[in-house]
């Protein structure tokens, strides 16, 4: 379902957002050096974590602990596997790591490129530039299967994609904040920044034109402070979707294995900090 809203000028904004929690992801390599617990799939559960019978703990590698802590932190994971089953899936396989790395990287930069594509199609409207934030990337990307886990983990929240229409002058307002204090994840742009101020800016190619309408597509996230950016101030148009990106992410790496192909993308300058002078 797509909602389209008008903004007047002359009104103010207000938009309820869902807020980021302040807690992080990691992914761990499990080492197996006590007890032999390795990475679980959906096929090897009881080789992977071991089995709980009466109390009683067997790890993979034939310790075995009695009615303590390990022996209740097996049972409860042993008894969410069923339910995790689908999550262990791979849906595809990654050539190469990808790893979050700011002022871009290949991982972020198929984010808001496949984000601007699916809103352009969802919205029917022509997008100019893509904005993501670096902290609602959680995970890496890693070498060899990509497990519907890996995605959900990456993308945990609930926000969705938008679309919002604004003047060159909000654009480079966006951008100059940027420069001023750290660089998130764009798509449609190329920029440079140099002493914490845009030494040039452009969008498909040509500078920006302060006066000139760009579709921007973003997440209901950042519309009105989150990570203190405020996107769709002073917007002229603003659509929301219900897609989020861990279910578009998904599509995407399902359709390249459908078509034979692995998952891959590239950096490719678009976000340049150069040296202070």
């Amino acid at each position: 379902m797509v909602q389209t809203k008008l903004i007047a000028a002359s009104l103010a904004l207000v938009v309820l957002v869902s807020c980021e929690p302040s807690y992080k992801w990691k992914r761990f390599n499990m080492d197996a050096s006590r007890t032999g617990v390795t990475w679980t799939t959906s096929e090897n559960v009881a080789e992977s974590i071991g089995t709980v019978e009466d109390g009683v703990y067997t790890s993979p590698n034939g310790r075995q602990f009695k009615n303590c802590c390990a022996s209740a932190v097996a049972a409860d994971m042993l008894a969410v596997q069923p339910r995790m089953r689908d999550l262990k899936l791979p849906i595809g396989v990654a050539s190469e790591d990808m790893v979050r790395q700011a002022p871009e990287c290949a991982l972020s930069n198929l984010l808001v490129d496949v984000m601007m594509r699916r809103t352009a199609e969802e919205t029917g409207c022509k997008v100019d530039l893509g904005i993501l934030n670096f902290g609602g990337i959680r995970t890496d990307i890693t070498r060899g299967d990509v497990l519907l886990d890996d995605i959900y983990s990456m993308l945990p929240f609930k926000n969705s994609y938008c679309y919002v229409q604004l003047k060159g002058e909000d654009v480079i307002r966006i951008f100059e904040f940027l420069a001023r204090t750290r660089p998130q994840v764009i798509g449609g742009a190329r920029v440079v920044v140099q002493n914490r101020k845009i030494k040039s800016l452009e969008i498909g190619g040509k500078l920006v034109d302060r006066e000139a309408l760009y579709g921007v597509a973003t997440l209901d996230f950042l519309l009105d402070g989150g990570d203190s950016l405020y996107i769709a101030r002073n917007a002229k148009k603003l659509i929301m979707t219900d897609i989020l990106p861990k279910q578009a992410i998904r599509e995407y790496v399902e359709t390249l294995t459908a078509e034979g192909r692995e998952l891959e993308y590239s950096a490719d300058g678009r976000y340049v900090v150069l040296e202070d002078e």
